[in-house]
């Protein structure tokens, strides 16, 4: 299986502070503050711009539960891509469980359509959706239980204009997973195999195929992933460049589960994108975020024949059973901006976590007053 993660450049391109839970008797309200608050406690989220700024990463957007879609629009034109689908509208989606909330387990799902046999060449119906919302840098979390996999099946979740892609893959190998960070030919990436630190680009790169970088355990993606409880993939685009990490379900860290994001925490990125040659903040503007399924096309369609994957990509679209697994279980998607802590801001910040503090505290007492 191919699996990527795409850091894309271009010229045109496109958090909410929690508390840790309270636990038996232990008053937490004033870890709680302590937590989030201090300047220079080794637990705070407080960061340090290199200009010697403070700034904590404050929620944004929070896509998840019931009104997961309200602020996305459904893609209903031809696959950019060249892909053999069928992007339906939202009325059809949801009529055909392309789309739906699942009330159960609270998660959202989206799938391309395994129930209907097709005649050789005739397009697989399927999800394409677009973020209302643009985005202008952000950290952008997205946690899933599952998502899409198989032969002929090429999934993605973007920003895009064109696309910086945070996971990208397709078909499933006896390979690790590949990950890539991508550049336009006029733009010249300084990029590294973040783990390992190797270089892995240079400046005019031909088209939009990108570089490479391959994931080191199976369990990053596919039946490896899904099993295993799926995990959190994370990318963080500011002034400082872009950087991109995953972690399975029994690894996130705890600042993410707490809703309080620390990237300074999480150890070496997958992959990242150097600011140096190629500014993020003026070659990146303006970005949606896209989630897709689509089938064959430019890449899984022209990368079929070495895959290891059975037939060819178009007599494999037409069996519907091929594309149980082609789905997105999405527990949430959550974008949070860098807020610097300024004379101007931090009182109005600070009063906001005292208010939460001594609101946790009062109930803290009042849930050991009980006990």
């Amino acid at each position: 299986m191919i699996h990527e993660l795409f850091l894309l450049l271009s010229t045109v391109v496109q958090p909410s502070l929690a508390f840790p839970k309270l636990t038996g008797k232990d008053p937490l309200g004033l870890r709680a503050f302590t937590h989030i608050w201090p300047r220079h406690s080794a637990t705070s989220n407080l960061a340090t711009t290199s200009s010697g700024a403070d700034f904590l990463w404050l929620s944004q957007d929070d896509y998840s539960g019931p009104s997961f879609f309200d602020n996305f629009t459904f893609f209903t034109d031809s696959d950019p891509t060249s892909g053999t689908v069928h992007y339906v509208n939202q009325t059809d989606a949801f009529a055909n469980g392309l789309a739906f909330f699942n009330e159960t387990d609270g998660t959202v799902g989206m799938k391309g359509d395994d129930t209907t046999w097709l005649p050789e060449g005739q397009n697989r119906s399927s999800v394409r959706i677009t973020s209302n919302p643009q985005y202008n840098t952000g950290l952008f979390i997205l946690d899933l239980n599952r998502a899409p996999w198989g032969c002929g099946v090429w999934p993605a979740f973007c920003n895009y204009i064109p696309p910086m892609t945070v996971l990208q893959y397709s078909h499933p190998t006896a390979q690790g997973r590949l990950e890539e960070v991508n550049g336009p030919s006029y733009a010249f990436i300084s990029a590294s195999r973040a783990r390992d630190r190797a270089p892995i680009a240079t400046g005019n790169l031909a088209g939009n195929a990108g570089c490479g970088i391959t994931e080191w355990s199976k369990a990053s993606y596919g039946p490896f992933f899904d099993e295993q409880g799926g995990g959190v993939f994370a990318m963080k685009w500011d002034e400082t460049g872009i950087a991109v990490w995953s972690f399975y379900r029994s690894a996130i860290p705890n600042d993410i589960t707490i809703g309080s994001p620390d990237p300074a925490n999480w150890g070496v990125p997958v992959a990242s994108l150097a600011p140096e040659a190629c500014d993020p903040l003026t070659n990146f503007v303006n970005h949606s975020i896209v989630f897709d399924i689509t089938f064959c096309g430019d890449w899984a369609g022209n990368s079929y024949a070495t895959s290891g994957c059975p037939g060819s990509c178009s007599t494999r679209l037409m069996d519907p059973t091929n594309f149980v697994n082609a789905s997105w279980s999405i527990n949430s998607l959550k974008v949070y901006k860098k807020q610097t802590i300024t004379s101007t801001v931090s009182p109005a910040i600070a009063l906001h976590v005292s208010v939460l503090w001594l609101s946790v505290s009062v109930l803290s007492s009042f849930v050991m007053y009980l006990s």
